[in-house]
């Protein structure tokens, strides 16, 4: 099992990682969720820069075919309130400033606009498609209602927006697979979603100790899902079945992850607590590859 090298560190509570192949070895945006924030590490020298400033609680970020960003803006988190988790300093986090959860778009020059601003919970994490579809869940913020509200929505190329299934508990990650169908990281298990027709099945229905957050997946279908507060990264086949896990030495939690290097076989980690961006190099998969997503004019 390899050991995580540390690209970046310390982030406040980082999310979404974005594996972008520049110049030299690459860089590695990353949303900040409590400062609202997106970032890129450059991973040569090491320095983080501010990508633009998105406020509330910027979740998740996917590339954008102009060279920006897509982000899923779940409102903002009141951090005050998570004192009690374990190795989590609140005291150095920003105050509590919420904003209308919606879908943003970070421009290249780090200009920030609202795509879809109504009608959602909290959106969380995207995925695209080759042929310009983007799928994004829309969980409520935690502790989730008794009422499973939940949603999946998608953004077709000509703007449309449209419910794919609803009635969720807590969707979470969501991952495109090789043959189409959606993974969805849904309370304490990954479900399989048909985008088609909005039938789930479960993958698995519970993975472990903790829940997970957000995936990657590699060329053969296999699911790399961010376990939390096991501060391990879970390697499950297509059929749910673990056949390895990459773990991260210490307590810790860990938020999301991406493939990204060269040759896509670095597994790119963000680490919410205690805040770093990790990377896992050497794998024997490569990752599928990320669609960057044609921004449609909506309205």
């Amino acid at each position: 099992m390899s050991t995580p090298v540390t690209v970046a560190a310390p982030v406040r509570f980082p999310e979404g990682p974005v594996w972008c192949p520049d110049a030299g070895p690459g860089s590695v945006v990353f949303t900040s969720v409590p400062d609202g924030a997106l970032y890129r590490v450059d991973l040569a020298s090491g320095a983080v820069t501010t990508v633009g400033v998105a406020g509330g609680g910027a979740n998740a970020a996917a590339p954008t075919a102009d060279g920006g960003f897509v982000v899923t803006q779940n409102g903002g988190i009141d951090f005050s309130g998570l004192a009690g988790l374990p190795g989590i300093d609140v005291s150095g986090m920003p105050p509590y400033a919420p904003v209308t959860p919606g879908l943003q778009v970070v421009g290249p020059d780090g200009s920030v606009g609202y795509l879809l601003d109504s009608g959602f919970l909290a959106p969380n994490d995207m995925t695209a498609t080759a042929d310009g579809v983007l799928y994004f869940t829309d969980p409520p913020h935690h502790p989730p209602p008794p009422e499973p509200v939940g949603r999946v929505h998608a953004v077709d190329p000509d703007g449309t927006v449209r419910l794919v299934a609803d009635g969720f508990v807590y969707c979470n990650g969501i991952a495109l697979e090789p043959g189409g169908t959606l993974a969805v990281i849904e309370a304490r298990g990954v479900l399989r979603l048909d985008p088609t027709s909005g039938a789930r099945e479960w993958i698995i229905e519970t993975l472990g100790e903790a829940s997970g957050d957000g995936m990657a997946v590699d060329a053969d279908g296999r699911l790399y899902v961010c376990c939390t507060s096991e501060h391990a990264v879970r390697v499950l086949e297509p059929d749910g079945t673990e056949v390895d896990r990459l773990q991260v030495p210490g307590p810790g939690l860990l938020t999301n992850c991406c493939f990204g290097g060269p040759d896509l076989r670095t597994l790119f980690v963000a680490e919410g607590v205690p805040g770093a961006i990790l990377a896992f190099e050497g794998l024997p998969t490569p990752g599928l590859a990320v669609n960057p997503w044609p921004v449609p004019t909506v309205g």
